[in-house]
């Protein structure tokens, strides 16, 4: 019998280049879903509205994050649009279906202050790699980098005056990232005691390597920002994803156009990007609270 779901898995990373990670996401998503079909008697391919309507329901009732049950929802949702699309099915449950509510939670961000104090630690921590570090936290700020950008990210494609890079982003995109004066500085002081920890037999293009010369992967990067995190006494939970909200907050507050700012941020849709508008919004909120006399609650 043929599996329709390995079809579809394989098509979102063969045809929609879909990365490994976000491919696997939707597998597990999947495989829960096919399990909760398997206990009413029926394949995937064949669930109504409202099988599908109960397996979103028991999501919420284990205690699943609102946030958990609308990835799932995506990810099946994409499989009936792909049976539908391919002529495997007349049928799709999940039209009527709605995401549930999500708090609006700001994304964690450093201001133009705290980032230059983040930026520092590197020389000032003496720990880790400092070189490696500092133009590895530079290098996710100015251009803006997604952490798997900035783990896959290759000295060959960066310009040969560093003013910049050619990455491919999610949804295997090509885009020109830009580089800030300090990343530049950072790169040309880092890259010879890179080329020094490379060795003969093992050679790699990959920027971003550790000290025994293997190319650093996704989880080693968030390791190595987790580690300044916790000595920034800044008093926020610092990740990678921080650094690229806080290129992006920092744009839009200096009146960047939100175009300019998804174009550069690699988003498919200007709505992912207009969040910083509100981040914006809501600093403004809070710097008027804090000033105006009748601004904020007084006791």
């Amino acid at each position: 019998m043929v599996n329709r779901m390995e079809e579809y898995l394989a098509y979102l990373s063969s045809v929609r280049g879909l990365s490994e990670r976000t491919s696997s996401a939707y597998g597990r998503d999947l495989a829960h879903f096919s399990a909760y079909c398997a206990n009413y008697g029926i394949i995937p391919e064949n669930a109504t509205q409202s099988q599908v309507r109960g397996f979103i329901a028991d999501l919420s009732a284990e205690g699943a994050a609102s946030v958990s049950v609308n990835r799932a929802l995506s990810s099946i949702r994409g499989f009936y649009r792909w049976l539908v699309r391919f002529g495997f099915s007349e049928n799709d449950p999940t039209v009527p279906l709605k995401n549930l509510k999500t708090p609006k939670i700001l994304p964690t961000f450093l201001w133009e202050g705290e980032m230059a104090h983040f930026s520092e630690l590197p020389e000032k921590a003496g720990i880790l790699w400092p070189e490696r570090d500092k133009a590895l936290i530079l290098s996710i700020y100015s251009g803006g980098l997604r952490v798997s950008e900035a783990s896959s990210l290759n000295v060959s494609n960066i310009e040969k005056d560093f003013s910049g890079a050619r990455i491919i982003g999610k949804g295997n995109k090509e885009r020109f990232i830009f580089f800030s004066d300090e990343a530049k500085e950072a790169l040309i002081n880092y890259l010879p005691a890179r080329l020094k920890q490379i060795k003969a037999e093992r050679p790699t293009d990959r920027l971003f390597i550790s000290r025994k010369g293997a190319p650093l992967s996704v989880p080693g990067l968030r390791w190595i920002i987790s580690r300044y995190s916790e000595r920034s006494g800044l008093g926020k939970h610092i990740n990678p994803h921080s650094l690229r909200h806080s290129f992006a907050t920092h744009l839009v507050n200096s009146g960047c156009d939100v175009r300019v700012v998804q174009e550069l941020l690699g988003h498919s849709s200007i709505s992912t990007t207009q969040r910083y508008t509100h981040v914006n919004i809501e600093h403004l909120r809070k710097v008027y609270e804090k000033a105006h006399p009748h601004g904020g609650k007084r006791k």
